[in-house]
């Protein structure tokens, strides 16, 4: 047995709460292990009575990645003291799996000193689900591209055509009332919530350098237009969650231009990350969003930083009734500071979710006290290689899959924000070589990953687009021109996802007879997704 390949962590994505009846365990093994028979039991009880009360259930192998194997039981348990150790069954031979590692045997009698446990499950540190997210397909709208509602607005911003080829400064007048005009359309597609870029006062057509925080930019509309778009939302049953772009902000803020011309004498000063006692915008000695001076970072370690963010935070909930806060470069933002933010957030809108912008393994900050879950480009990047670049075959990408999901708890796995492109990314069908049976085969597989699917803005209708601003087109409404059966299509697929077995259910990712077969099993009815190459796939639904 390898050894260096067991692992388990108490109180972590090895061990976490679902409620305090309930309690998910996994063990990590190697891979070539559990291909050779690997049994793995689960010895627990409660952590008093444990010496002379015992109980035993199987752990089945769920999961497998390129190099491990994934252990995992759902235990229901009547007491919130729960202690356990493993037992390991290779060719007949038992070993067990402690806090000493692993041993040929273990001796109960002295268990209290390495035995794992959950010692207490205090009902405030279960995280909890929020509910509507794993039955809810959302569509990401960046505004000034979507749609033009208000004609009657100051229309001289814009310098450019509608449809015409976008530069990275250039206004195409697209607005909040236009999103209002096109919520039956979005509510037909099989849309059920909405997640919009920026929509605060700033100079960009991307609204991501903020001069105000409680303005809605005049180029988009007014508060006015928010509160209706979230009302008219809300009777479709249309969730709205807003961008919270709180790393930094715009260099025409109030409380920057203070410091630009009183430098270290001015009260904000330690808002802002300066070498010096003077702000050098031409040196720009201070810290700022990658490389852009005109987007100075916020010191989110400073507590007035933090109460005025959290102000805002809360004042939109109050003002317009969101429904939630995607999360601007958020792994670049203090913990502390999103422990706070979700702590006020919630205490607001218990249901409002945490969606943070974190294009990697972001585990530290889904352990349940910062965000639900964050935009999945991890997923994205499994389905650029299998479905785009070719560089993973239907084993690979099985394997990847699996390793995703081992990197959180199931509450945040269900969570998820699953997309296949986004703003910031290359256009998935031009990606895939502007090829609809790819597209339509990625967003099967998306309505059947665990989470909540994201359609970019104009999927639907094969938009194309190279790397930011050129997917960043304006939408095409002349339906002349769309390929209405890929659209029906695609309407097909989004529908799936009303279905309880793809919100709920549990999940098994194989590779059998060479293709990548996708299970979810939920209250005895099963959905079975089987992809056989990146254009051939097949739904079974037990209806």
């Amino acid at each position: 047995m390898n050894k260096h390949a067991l692992l388990h962590i108490p109180e972590s994505r090895y061990c976490f709460p679902l409620s305090k009846e309930e309690v998910v365990i996994r063990l990590r093994t190697a891979k070539e292990d559990a291909e050779a028979g690997l049994k793995v039991k689960i010895i627990y009880g409660v952590k008093y009575d444990y010496q002379k009360e015992r109980f035993t259930e199987e752990v089945p192998l769920k999961y497998e990645d390129e190099l491990y194997a994934f252990y995992e039981v759902k235990l229901n348990i009547n007491d919130v003291r729960l202690v356990y150790i493993f037992e390991l069954e290779e060719k007949g031979k038992k070993y067990y799996f402690s806090e000493d590692g692993l041993t040929k045997d273990y001796n109960y009698e002295e268990c209290f000193y390495n035995f794992f446990q959950l010692p207490y499950i205090n009902e405030n540190d279960v995280m909890p689900m929020v509910d509507w997210m794993p039955e809810t397909v959302f569509y990401q709208i960046f505004v000034d591209r979507f749609c033009v509602g208000d004609e009657n607005k100051d229309m001289s911003y814009i310098d450019m055509k509608w449809g015409d080829k976008p530069t990275p400064k250039n206004h195409a007048g697209g607005d909040l009332k236009g999103i209002i005009k096109r919520l039956d359309y979005l509510k037909d597609l099989g849309i059920s919530g909405i997640y919009l870029t920026p929509i605060f006062e700033s100079e960009s057509n991307h609204k991501y350098n903020i001069i105000n925080y409680k303005k809605i930019d005049p180029q988009f509309g007014t508060t006015e237009d928010l509160v209706k778009l979230v009302e008219e939302a809300h009777k479709r049953g249309i969730k709205i969650v807003l961008d919270a772009v709180f790393n930094h902000c715009s260099d025409k803020m109030n409380e920057f231009a203070d410091v630009v011309k009183k430098g270290k004498a001015s009260e904000f000063y330690d808002w802002f990350i300066i070498d010096g006692d003077k702000l050098d915008m031409k040196k720009r000695n201070f810290e700022c969003f990658a490389h852009c001076e005109y987007m100075p970072k916020l010191n989110t370690a400073v507590p007035a930083v933090q109460q005025f963010l959290l102000d805002i935070a809360t004042y939109w909930i109050d003002v317009a009734d969101i429904d939630g806060w995607r999360l601007d470069v958020a792994d670049e933002v203090s913990h502390d500071f999103w422990r706070q933010f979700r702590k006020a957030v919630k205490a607001k809108k218990k249901d409002a979710v945490i969606i943070g912008e974190n294009w990697h393994d972001a585990y530290p900050a889904l352990m349940g006290e910062q965000q639900d879950s964050i935009m999945n480009y991890a997923y994205t990047k499994v389905c650029l290689d299998y479905f785009a670049k070719g560089r993973c075959d239907e084993k690979k990408t099985v394997q990847h899959l699996n390793s995703i999901l081992m990197r959180n708890m199931e509450q945040v796995n269900y969570m998820m924000l699953n997309l296949l492109d986004s703003h910031d990314t290359l256009r998935f069908f031009t990606e895939i070589g502007k090829d609809k049976k790819k597209l339509e085969t990625a967003i099967a597989l998306t309505m059947f990953f665990p989470g909540t699917p994201c359609i970019y803005y104009g999927t639907e209708i094969a938009m194309e687009g190279g790397y930011d601003p050129d997917c960043r087109r304006c939408f095409d409404w002349d339906k002349n021109h769309w390929d209405i059966e890929l659209m029906d299509k695609i309407k097909g697929l989004l529908a799936l996802k009303k279905n309880p077995v793809l919100q709920w259910g549990d999940v098994s990712i194989k590779h059998e007879d060479g293709a990548i077969k996708l299970v979810r099993s939920y209250n005895g009815k099963n959905a079975i997704l089987t992809i056989k190459s990146p254009t051939v796939y097949t739904i079974q639904m037990d209806v």
